[in-house]
């Protein structure tokens, strides 16, 4: 008998024993293509030996030092690699063990930011529905997922929530996608307006939303219109790439391709790529300075807070994506795996809609194309789907309440950078199967 406690106690999962590329194997000996990098984790696949060696190097030499008392030659090379590749006015480096940490850490220095500027009335932050920033509470309360939060409401921090800019659903007849971004990015101003923008610290985002939406991409224009309202009142913008970051869409940071920087912004997944549990927060040098030339101390704080054995693995990931030309890599296959799912589902009465950037991607479910009517939550369509590939050997993402939290179902596609065309051709293939076989159960 087990004593772990899993995620489903009515769902024992396999034992995985072996990680091989963009495989997985259990004790039973069954492959099962990595489709979804576990959570848009295993960028690099399983049993990177450079990644291995690089972590087994770092424990022969130094495993932990507390960074109450010490930094470590990792996590100063790992902030410094960063830093040279990150846009805008991002300076400094905080490094976590996982993207809830991040963005509790970015909550934080949100509002100590302005403490140390002496407007201690800026303490409420805006954050979109349908998005999810971690399952702490200040990152649960930020998120936009209901149904993630639903159990815990009597816990949550009250947070402002706009509508996402989905323009699947959203996007009026007849109105073409920059007016729609421009429409959809304006509710930041309208609540900053109800709610008194001098009592605002921050607007807080997934570039490109991952789990609770499927990859939902913003509108064009969209993020510039949000960060040109944020300077307008004097906000701070956040942007959380956990999931969508480190490569994952197609350039190292995903903000690049919105043409904007922001003011905090936070990683974690690929940085590690499965290797070691790691994250970060990155903030801009006014920021940093704020605090460098108020109290000086930074009023947060983790026991595994950069880690050297974690520090020396995001070194060793970052470094492959860029000396490996992955990234480039990454929009190559990401238009191959777009290409292929639109020639096997693009015409599927059932597939509302195929979206994402990269090696990014969603894939939404309705019950009718021309309504877009999505299937009764009832169904429970995308645990369907999940079981029905994972027993077809492939592991994807499936997940329902697109819409609002309660109905919609899509299948999210995060698959290691590494992944070859035919196993493109195994993604798509296994994952119609699965979809077929999900519709009639």
């Amino acid at each position: 008998m087990s004593h772990i406690f899993p995620r489903h106690t009515k769902q024992p999962p396999p034992v995985a024993v072996r990680g091989e590329g963009c495989y997985l194997y259990d004790d039973t000996g069954k492959q099962y293509l990595d489709a979804s990098g576990g959570a848009a984790v295993s960028c690099l696949g399983h049993g990177d030996r450079a990644i291995i060696d690089a972590v087994k190097a770092q424990l022969d030499q130094l495993a932990y030092a507390h960074t109450g008392f010490l930094t470590s030659k990792p996590a100063e090379t790992l902030a410094d690699l960063l830093i040279t590749h990150a846009p805008g006015d991002l300076d400094r480096v905080y490094l976590v063990s996982g993207g809830s940490e991040a963005m509790e850490a970015a909550l934080k220095l949100a509002r100590q930011y302005f403490v140390e500027k002496g407007e201690p009335q800026r303490g409420r932050l805006i954050a979109r529905k349908q998005s999810y920033h971690g399952n702490t509470m200040g990152a649960l309360s930020a998120g936009g997922n209901a149904w993630r939060r639903a159990q815990f409401g009597p816990l949550l921090i009250d947070m402002s929530h706009i509508d996402p800019c989905y323009e699947y659903r959203l996007k009026r007849d007849g109105e073409t996608p920059e007016a729609y971004g421009l429409r959809a990015a304006n509710l930041l101003e309208e609540e900053l307006l109800r709610v008194g923008p001098e009592n605002v610290m921050a607007f807080a985002a997934e570039p490109v939303v991952g789990a609770t939406a499927g990859a939902l991409t913003a509108a064009p224009g969209y993020f510039k219109r949000i960060r040109e309202i944020c300077d307008k009142y004097g906000i701070l913008l956040i942007l959380d790439e956990v999931m969508c970051g480190m490569g994952r869409t197609g350039s190292l940071f995903a903000c690049e391709q919105d043409g904007i920087s922001p003011d905090i912004l936070c990683i974690a997944k690929g940085l590690g790529a499965g290797y070691q549990p790691i994250g970060a927060m990155l903030c801009s040098r006014a920021i940093y300075e704020a605090i460098e030339n108020g109290s000086g101390f930074f009023q947060h704080g983790h026991t595994y807070l950069g880690h050297p054995t974690a520090a020396a693995a995001g070194v060793a990931v970052v470094n492959a994506l860029l000396e490996r030309q992955l990234i480039p890599r990454v929009a190559t296959q990401g238009e191959k795996l777009m290409a292929a799912l639109h020639a096997k589902l693009g015409q599927h009465p059932n597939v509302g809609d195929i979206r994402g950037r990269g090696l990014f991607q969603g894939v939404e479910l309705v019950a009718d194309r021309d309504s877009k009517a999505p299937f009764d939550a009832s169904r429970k369509l995308a645990g369907k789907v999940k079981k029905a590939a994972f027993e077809a050997g492939m592991i994807c993402y499936p997940m329902s309440g697109t819409i609002d939290g309660q109905s919609g179902d899509h299948v999210l596609l995060a698959p290691p950078f590494i992944i070859s065309d035919d196993q493109i051709d195994e993604l798509v293939g296994k994952l119609s199967v699965a979809i077929e076989t999900a519709l009639t159960s």
